[in-house]
């Protein structure tokens, strides 16, 4: 069984446990995801099953949705309410809504992140995060991210007794974006800790969270020799890409992994998806030294 499952990864598990589980409910070992959610977030993980793993890559270069809350008032370990509070500066009185949405604003667009140390960036041949654990601390690599929009969702909260201020936000941005620094970094611009304090991811892979299916919804499809519905193809990935219907002839030269001519594809794309009797085969690449297109991706040669 080949195809991608728009999986809703609930609160409590690791993608990696999400992994380890569609293993057992499609019975193979080619499963993967494409783009982690931290135990504590739900939301969309699309998972990729059979062959479909071979574009993992091209559903992780689609963009991202959050919908997620910042607290304004401490500020933690892990960037959030799982690590220990490390900081608290108690507000007196709330940040206008206005103020909260222009530096939010200066936040859009190509920007500069470190990862938390609490996070599975190798750094080294180790992960951040087992640095951490380890109490001790490594010079982190920057990531550039874009962030397509950043905007509060409704008013904020403000609660005078525990000093603290809760914003309801929502984020667009591309893969690699930790949405937890981001909400650290809104309250150093404010000029105060802050946590991302809840998360959800909205879409992902260019699917959203109303076509997402919970485990036990695949469990019991399962049961009902109804699997394989729960699956997009494995050309959901590459719809973006311009598609090429292969001769007979062409298909012969692609199965041996050889070359396209230009003049036979029509395409001056860089990269074309080569499809053959309705299944997804592969994807070639323009090599213009050669004036030819050359295989990128192979994904279904049987």
């Amino acid at each position: 069984m080949d195809g991608i499952l728009p999986l809703f990864k609930e609160r409590g598990m690791t993608s990696n446990d999400a992994v380890i589980k569609c293993r057992g409910i499609f019975k193979t070992r080619k499963v993967g995801h494409s783009g982690t959610l931290d135990p504590n977030v739900d939301g969309v993980l699309p998972i990729c099953i059979g062959k479909a793993t071979k574009v993992v890559n091209y559903l992780m270069e689609s963009g991202k949705k959050y919908r997620g809350q910042v607290t304004l008032g401490f500020a933690t370990t892990t960037e959030d309410l799982d690590g220990e509070k490390i900081e608290e500066k108690k507000l007196i009185e709330a940040f206008p809504d206005i103020q909260i949405q222009q530096t939010m604003d200066t936040m859009t667009g190509e920007i500069t992140q470190i990862p938390p140390m609490y996070s599975a960036v190798k750094v080294n041949g180790k992960r951040l995060y087992e640095y951490a654990r380890a109490g001790e601390t490594v010079e982190r690599p920057q990531r550039h991210v874009q962030i397509r929009s950043f905007k509060m969702i409704g008013p904020s909260v403000f609660d005078a007794e525990l000093g603290v201020q809760k914003i309801d936000f929502e984020v667009e941005c591309s893969k690699g974006t930790y949405v937890r620094t981001l909400a650290v970094d809104l309250g150093k611009k404010l000029g105060i800790p802050a946590v991302m304090s809840d998360l959800t991811r909205l879409e992902s892979g260019g699917f959203k969270l109303d076509q997402a299916i919970k485990l036990s919804e695949l469990q019991e499809m399962k049961n009902q020799g109804t699997l394989e519905q729960a699956l997009f193809k494995v050309g959901y990935a590459l719809r973006k890409l311009p598609q090429v219907e292969l001769t007979n002839y062409q298909w012969k030269i692609v199965k041996n992994g050889g070359f396209l001519k230009t003049e036979y594809l029509k395409s001056n794309a860089t990269e074309i998806v080569l499809n053959y009797q309705e299944k997804t085969r592969a994807v070639y690449k323009y090599n213009s030294q050669k004036d030819v297109y050359q295989p990128e991706t192979m994904i279904d040669l049987t």
